[in-house]
């Protein structure tokens, strides 16, 4: 492991509900995320990622700027995106935004590059899914090129060429902190090889230990290329209450919900309690639960995978925001310190 473990969590602002269960509109959630990001920063928790979406359950379309809005309120949490779809995006103005970003929070800025679990910007913003590989290698290829953070010669199929063209802002550090977010596939880990990106592993469902391969793979590819070593970190759905019931209790209808709805689009057959009961186990990828039962299960398979962060997706469906803030909570006060001491 390169550094000691830290703990980090994400959020792709899923629309809150309020005390009576109804829906809370998306600009008051989008300013819960803001509250919850301040609380975070608060409790010492190390990162808060941002997912970007476009559609009516998720409130975040733009990281970026709640991210922004955040660096003036924080003062030690990393913050950045979980994760920036660069295949619909534009790969300049991806790094001139979390560049600027970097300047507003005084070097905490960081982009984890991917291709993301739904595809609704391909044609919101006017791209051809059956272009869903080409889009992403060379958006790719390109921002990788811009971290050098030196005028850029570079030619494609998806835009007009570049000849020693600068982009601004520099970074105070010089180098723009970039991860790349990895579904669990050999062509992907051997992609973050490539282009010498630390890997956020995004394990969201099945048995945690059956990503140790790639994660082996990973650090044994870059010692067969002679590079130095780089951090794997992993994403995983959780949540924290006092005890494992009222964890599971307070979480699983809205668990159901957003599984089902979810399971709809993509033709899966609906889900059973059973299923959420293994994914809660000590052998799924739901880390839910009392703060000792989820720091027990980070601390197993974050030691198995040999990573140096872990990021919990804390909002799950239309949770309130109370319920969101104690989880926040309890994850920084509690579960953090119990990891540290599990794995000294």
């Amino acid at each position: 492991m390169i550094t000691p473990l830290e703990l980090g969590h994400d959020t792709f602002g899923d629309i809150s509900a309020d005390a009576d269960g109804q829906p809370v509109p998306a600009p008051e959630v989008l300013r819960q995320v803001v509250e919850q990001g301040v609380l975070a920063d608060e409790v010492g928790l190390a990162f808060l990622g941002l997912g970007e979406h476009h559609r009516a359950d998720f409130s975040i379309t733009a990281p970026d700027v709640v991210l922004a809005t955040l660096a003036g309120k924080t003062e030690r949490i990393r913050l950045g995106s979980a994760v920036t779809v660069l295949s619909s995006d534009d790969p300049i103005r991806v790094y001139e935004r979390f560049a600027t970003l970097d300047a507003l929070s005084h070097g905490r800025a960081e982009v984890i590059l991917g291709r993301g679990s739904f595809t609704e910007s391909f044609g919101l913003f006017g791209f051809d899914l059956g272009d869903y590989e080409v889009l992403f290698n060379e958006k790719l290829d390109l921002f990788v090129a811009l971290l050098d953070e030196q005028p850029v010669t570079w030619s494609g199929t998806t835009r007009p060429p570049l000849k020693d063209q600068p982009v601004y802002p520099p970074t105070e550090s010089g180098r723009l902190t970039t991860w790349i977010g990895v579904g669990g596939t050999p062509q992907s880990v051997l992609r973050a090889v490539h282009y010498r990106l630390p890997m956020m592993l995004a394990i969201i469902g099945g048995p945690p230990l059956q990503f140790v391969p790639y994660a082996d793979f990973y650090r044994e590819n870059l010692e067969k290329d002679g590079a130095e070593p780089l951090p794997v970190g992993m994403h995983s759905p959780g949540y924290v209450a006092e005890t494992d019931e009222q964890a599971r209790e307070e979480l699983y209808d809205h668990w159901m919900a957003q599984r089902n709805q979810i399971g709809s689009e993509r033709g899966w057959p609906p889900a059973t309690r059973n299923e959420f009961l293994q994914a809660a186990g000590p052998e799924g990828a739901l880390y839910v639960g009392s703060p000792e039962t989820v720091a027990r299960k980070i601390a197993r398979n974050a030691a198995a995978l040999g990573v140096s962060r872990f990021d919990m997706k804390y909002a799950n469906g239309a949770m309130r925001h109370d319920q969101l803030m104690r989880c926040i909570e309890l994850y920084g006060t509690q579960v953090a310190p119990l990891v540290h001491d599990m794995m000294a």
